[in-house]
C-alpha cells in the first residue's frame, strides 16, 4: 500500500492468472493453452509483417480482421469488436454494457475476472448459485436483473448450456444485455452466434487463444447488434485506439483462412480430452462433463490441494482453486498424448502412495 494510490486502487482485488513456472521437463496442464502450435500461415503472415511497415501505426478499426471474422461468422463488420485477447473485449463490455441500475448476474462458480471487472467499474453484481451438479439453472435467472454474462461452456466446470437454453434466458430478459463468454465454444458446445440476428441484447465473446492456439497472440473479439459493437467501440477508442499491431491482423487474418489446420486442432484437443476423462475415471476421480480443452475432477478420498502439491514435485501443474465448493476439484487442460499419460501415471502414483 502506498499514500500516493488512489481509493480505487487500494480496494482492487486482482484477478490473478496462472502460473507460468519455468521447471525442467514441466508438464504444464494449468492455464488451458493449446498442446499444439498455431497454423503455418499465421507464422508465415506474421513474418511478413516484419517489415519497414512496423514504423507505421496499425489499421486501428482492424478493418481487414473484422471483416474476415464477418465472413467466417457470416454476420456484418460492423456486428464485430475486435481487441487484445477476450479479456480486453469483455473489460470493454463490462464498462459500455453491463453497469445498470440492477445488479448484474452470472454464476457463482464462473470466471473469476468477473467479480474483478466489477469492483473496477463500479458494478453491483449477484452470484447466482450452480445447482448440485454444478449445473447453470437457468430458471435461476428468471428474476427481476440488470445485464447478465454467462461463460458457456463455464469455467472452471466445462459444462455447457445448449442453444435453447440461452435462447430462454435471452427471451426472459429482452431489456438487459446478456453476454455469452465463448472461449471454449469450439470443443464441442453450440455458440450463440446465430441469435445475434433475432436478439439486439446478445454480445457473443471469443477468444483465439484456445483452439486457434495463438494465445501469445492476444485476439479476442465479440460478436453483436451494431449498437453493442458501437458502445464497446467507443469505449476503446477512449482507452486506446490501437490494440492490435499489424503482425497479430495479419496472423489472425491467417488462421481463419486455414480452416482445415483449426478443425484438425480442434478435434484432437477433443480426442484428448476423452482419453483424459477415461483415465481420470479409471483411478477413481470424479469427472464433470467437458465441452472445453480442460477437465474438472476431484478425488471422493483426497483433498485438491493435496494432490496439486504433489503433482508439482513431479513437476505437472494443474490449477487448483481456493473457493469453498470447487476446493477439491483440479482443473486439468488437456495436453498431448504423452503430457496427459505423465499426468496419469504421477497420479496414480500418489493415490497409490497414499491409499
Amino acid at each position: 500500500m502506498s499514500r500516493f494510490w488512489s481509493s480505487l486502487t487500494h480496494d482492487l482485488r486482482p484477478y490473478v492468472p496462472g502460473e507460468q513456472p519455468r521447471m525442467a521437463e514441466l508438464v504444464k496442464l494449468n492455464t488451458n493453452e493449446s498442446p499444439f502450435g498455431p497454423s503455418p500461415r499465421v507464422l508465415e503472415a506474421i513474418r511478413g509483417e516484419a517489415a519497414d511497415t512496423l514504423r507505421l501505426y496499425p489499421d486501428p478499426q482492424a478493418t481487414a480482421l473484422r471483416a474476415a471474422l464477418a465472413t467466417y461468422h457470416q454476420v456484418l463488420p460492423e456486428q464485430v469488436f475486435v481487441g487484445n485477447g477476450s479479456d480486453e473485449v469483455l473489460a470493454h463490455a463490462f464498462a459500455a454494457l453491463l453497469k445498470h441500475e440492477a445488479p448484474l448476474l452470472f454464476p457463482d462458480i464462473t470466471y473469476s475476472f468477473y467479480p474483478v471487472y466489477c469492483r473496477l467499474f463500479g458494478i453491483a453484481w449477484e452470484a447466482v448459485p450452480l445447482d448440485e451438479a454444478m449445473q447453470i439453472r437457468i430458471a435461476d435467472y428468471r428474476r427481476r436483473a440488470g445485464p447478465i454474462i454467462i461463460a458457456n461452456p463455464n469455467a472452471p466446470t466445462g459444462i455447457a448450456l445448449s442453444r435453447a437454453e440461452i435462447v430462454t434466458l435471452l427471451e426472459a430478459h429482452p431489456d438487459a444485455p446478456v453476454v455469452i463468454d465463448e472461449a471454449y465454444v469450439d470443443f464441442g458446445a453450440e455458440t450463440a452466434i446465430p441469435l445475434v440476428a433475432s436478439h439486439s441484447n446478445l454480445l457473443v465473446v471469443q477468444t483465439m487463444s484456445k483452439s486457434r492456439a495463438l494465445a501469445g497472440l492476444r485476439v479476442g473479439y465479440a460478436i453483436g447488434d451494431a449498437d453493442l459493437i458501437e458502445a464497446i467501440t467507443r469505449v476503446k477508442d477512449s482507452f486506446n485506439s490501437y490494440p492490435l499491431g499489424r503482425p497479430v491482423q495479419a496472423g489472425a487474418i491467417a488462421s481463419l483462412q486455414d480452416e482445415a489446420y483449426f478443425q484438425q486442432g480442434r478435434a484432437r484437443v477433443i480426442a484428448g480430452r476423452e482419453r483424459l476423462n477415461r483415465g481420470l475415471i479409471r483411478i477413481g476421480f470424479d469427472v464433470l462433463p467437458s465441452f472445453a480443452n480442460f477437465v474438472f475432477a476431484r478425488h471422493p478420498a483426497h483433498a485438491g490441494a493435496a494432490i496439486t502439491a504433489a503433482l508439482r514435485q513431479r513437476a505437472v501443474i494443474v490449477r487448483h482453486f481456493q473457493a469453498p465448493r470447487i476446493s477439491d476439484y483440479l482443473r486439468i487442460t488437456v495436453g498431448t498424448d504423452e503430457q496427459i499419460g505423465r499426468l496419469l501415471s504421477a497420479l496414480s502414483d500418489i493415490l497409490g502412495s497414499r491409499s
